[in-house]
């Protein structure tokens, strides 16, 4: 009688028993696959930030003045946000990050900012309605001086660059 009762196979609890450990396994492994697609949707995962400065240009001062802007284009090629920190130069005393928003009646309001954000696979253009640095240059500087820059990047660290003077308006 008894090897009747092997070769009939599992009853139901043995089953409902197998069944459960199975699943719950295979749940975990799912709950891990929505959360790993949920971070890298969120750019957790993403490649690196990647960090390309052009060329820059610092506007001529004008006579008897030490302080100018001075603007870059940023480009972040990476698949992470970046952030710009701060800017240092051999050829300057001061360098602050501002930025500028409209106020009524077609002006702007200026305000120094501590960092500007580069989100993943843009490009910041520094420009003098939204964002430049303020320079105050140590020597007096001619139209086509190059004066050497470090920007400074929360994730990607320091990054060299140059910028010509230029002519306002030029």
């Amino acid at each position: 009688m008894r090897a009747a009762a092997e070769v009939r196979g599992p009853d139901r609890r043995s089953l409902r028993d197998g069944l459960l450990a199975t699943l719950v396994p295979v749940m975990a492994c799912m709950a891990m696959l929505v959360a790993l697609t949920a971070w890298t949707r969120a750019g957790a995962a993403g490649s690196p930030a990647r960090i390309d400065v052009g060329v820059g240009q610092v506007l001529l001062p004008y006579a008897g003045r030490e302080r100018t802007s001075a603007f870059f284009r940023i480009a972040n090629t990476g698949g992470s946000d970046d952030q710009l920190v701060a800017v240092t130069s051999p050829a300057a005393d001061e360098i602050m990050l501002n930025r500028h928003e409209p106020v009524g009646g077609g002006g702007d309001a200026v305000r120094a900012v501590s960092s500007a954000n580069v989100p993943a696979g843009t490009v910041v253009h520094m420009t003098p309605s939204t964002l430049d640095l303020m320079v105050r240059v140590k020597s007096r500087r001619q139209v086509g001086d190059v004066i050497p820059f470090v920007l400074h990047f929360r994730r990607s660290g320091p990054v060299d660059a140059v910028a010509f003077v230029v002519r306002r308006g030029g």
